[in-house]
């Protein structure tokens, strides 16, 4: 249960021994993909070992960046008081160039420009007390 006097602040990540790689990634601009060299999967979200074999030789791999939104929700009514200044916005699951899928947000003045299949490119954007999250914007907009 969240303490009322926590209420305003947002969520932030807790990087464990799998995932501690992916967001040093993050932090300096990477998105890093898990690829099993035994069976050629590529996956996300951090794992001791490949989902589709079972191996523990798994390397990892910047991402190209690009992705297409599979799916997506622009949200107008924020789910609490920390996400309150951020109404509207557009949460997504994007497909990523190399087969992953993953949710994220979309970062943009305006969410409602936002469509099935569009192609969107990955901005690591720090969000304050150290902390950089991975979120995607419309592809060939400049920063």
């Amino acid at each position: 249960m969240i303490n009322p006097k926590d209420a305003h602040l947002k969520p932030q990540p807790m990087p464990d021994a799998d995932s501690e790689i992916y967001w040093r990634g993050i932090q300096e601009g990477k998105l890093l993909l898990q690829h099993c060299p035994a069976c050629g999967h590529v996956q996300l979200y951090q794992q001791a070992i490949c989902r589709e074999c079972g191996s523990e030789r798994l390397e990892h791999r910047a991402s190209s960046g690009r992705a297409k939104v599979h799916s997506f929700s622009v949200v107008h009514r924020a789910p609490g008081p920390a996400f309150k200044q951020d109404t509207p916005y557009a949460v997504l699951l994007v497909e990523l160039e190399e087969g992953p899928r993953m949710i994220s947000a979309f970062v943009g003045p305006d969410p409602s420009v936002v469509t099935f299949d569009m192609a969107v490119e990955l901005v690591c954007e720090p969000v304050g007390g150290g902390v950089t999250l991975p979120r995607f914007r419309a592809a060939g907009l400049q920063a």
